[in-house]
Order: structure tokens, then C-alpha cells, then sequence
């Protein structure tokens, strides 16, 4: 991790294909930003690492935006949104959702890595060290369809809020209900230890309009870009 005033930025060459490779935060002086935005997109370029940039509305110069487009970075529209952790019943029958634990972290690796395009075994030696940090408040979950892995997500706890992340379902389990599933399960585990609200990040073309029918509403709007 890289921190300084104005600056958050994530660095992890073992993830060569995303996850862990980010600007998350970016508050530059106008005259500084070329520079800095040049330096830091060479920086992935020259590791051969996939990664995101957020520009959330903190984010400066007011024209970041523009000058990422302009370097031929992706563009991808996403929703800040938040609910509360009351839950609706769970899910039954052939769906089942189950915390993660070590039996089961190579099992959610490699359904993660085929759900997002990603090598496993970097993935599952990653989810080893999260399930091993001692105060760790990430959680995974793993989703089955009629027993077998269909869906992964995961979430930060804070104090008065959980962040959900990382939800996918495999292509050939979509349209059963799986992602429903998997936010229920998550918002179930906040509800159950007495934490009151969920947020998300959510991509306006996918998994935002499905988030909106589970009753969660738009707080903001920014973009969020891949080199990708």
C-alpha cells in the first residue's frame, strides 16, 4: 500500500490479473496531475498488472476524469449505494450460501478466479492470509447451486457498516438467484451482529440495477476506470 496526503494506491505484483492493484484515492495538484497520472499508469504497464482507478467525488483535479480518458483508460459507470441489514427470508432449496473457512478456501478460489477471469493459486494464497489475520474483518462467502460452487462474494465489517465486495456468480449458474442469495446471506450476517447498514460499490450497467431491486438506494455516482 502506498499512502501519503492525497493518496491511496494499492500495489500487488502476485495479482498480475486485478484484485489488490488500484488508486483508490486521488486528490492531485492541477499542475502535478500529468505527471503523476503518467508515472503511476507506467508504473502498472511496467509490472504487467491489471488495475482500477477511482475517481470518486473527493477526487481532484476536477478534470480527472477527462485526463485518464484521454490515456485510453476504461471508463466504467458506478453507483455508491447503502441499505439497511434488515433481510428478507433466505434462501432455500437448491441454493445454499456458507462462510468461508480454511476447508473450504481452495474450493472459493478457484470458483472466484473462473468467475473473474483470474489464476486460482495467487487468489487462494491471498484468502489463506486474510482467513489467518488475527483481527481480520473481511468474511467470504461461497454460494452452491444443488452442492456444487456457483458464486463468491466477501465484506469489510466497520463499526456501523459492512461493505459488501466481490460478489460474482459463474456464467453458467446466472439467472437462479445466486447473487440475491449472496447478498442476503451477507446482509444476514450484519443484521446478526447488530450492525445496521450495507454499502456497495456497483457497476450502472450490471449489478446495480439488480441492487436496486433488493432495496438499496443510490447515494452517489462516479466512474471508475480500467486499463483493461
Amino acid at each position: 500500500m502506498i499512502e501519503r496526503p492525497g493518496w491511496l494506491q494499492l500495489l500487488t505484483p502476485s495479482l498480475r490479473q486485478g484484485g489488490l492493484n488500484e488508486v483508490a484515492y486521488s486528490a492531485l495538484d492541477e499542475k502535478e496531475a500529468d505527471a503523476v497520472i503518467d508515472e503511476t499508469l507506467e508504473q502498472y504497464r511496467r509490472l504487467g498488472l491489471r488495475f482500477r482507478w477511482t475517481v470518486g467525488p473527493d477526487s481532484r483535479p476536477a478534470d480527472l476524469a477527462e485526463r485518464l480518458e484521454r490515456r485510453g483508460m476504461r471508463r466504467n459507470e458506478t453507483l455508491g449505494m447503502i441499505r439497511g441489514t434488515s433481510v428478507p427470508a433466505s434462501a432455500e432449496g437448491d441454493i445454499t450460501v456458507e462462510q468461508v473457512d480454511e476447508h473450504t478456501v481452495e474450493e472459493y478460489s478457484r470458483t472466484m478466479g473462473e468467475g473473474w477471469g483470474m489464476d486460482p493459486e495467487p487468489i487462494t494464497a491471498f484468502n489463506r492470509l486474510v482467513l489467518s489475520h488475527p483481527g481480520r474483518r473481511h468474511r467470504l462467502f461461497l454460494a452452491r447451486y444443488r452442492g456444487v460452487p456457483a458464486g463468491t462474494a466477501g465484506l469489510v465489517t466497520f463499526e456501523r457498516s459492512v461493505y459488501l465486495l466481490g460478489g460474482v456468480v459463474l456464467p453458467a449458474f446466472r439467472g437462479r438467484g445466486l447473487y440475491r442469495a449472496l447478498v442476503t446471506e451477507r446482509l444476514g450476517y450484519a443484521a446478526g451482529r447488530g450492525i445496521p447498514f450495507a454499502t456497495i460499490h456497483a457497476r450502472a450497467s450490471t449489478s446495480a440495477p439488480l441492487l436496486e431491486r433488493f432495496g438499496f438506494e443510490t447515494l452517489c455516482r462516479f466512474p471508475i476506470f480500467t486499463n483493461d
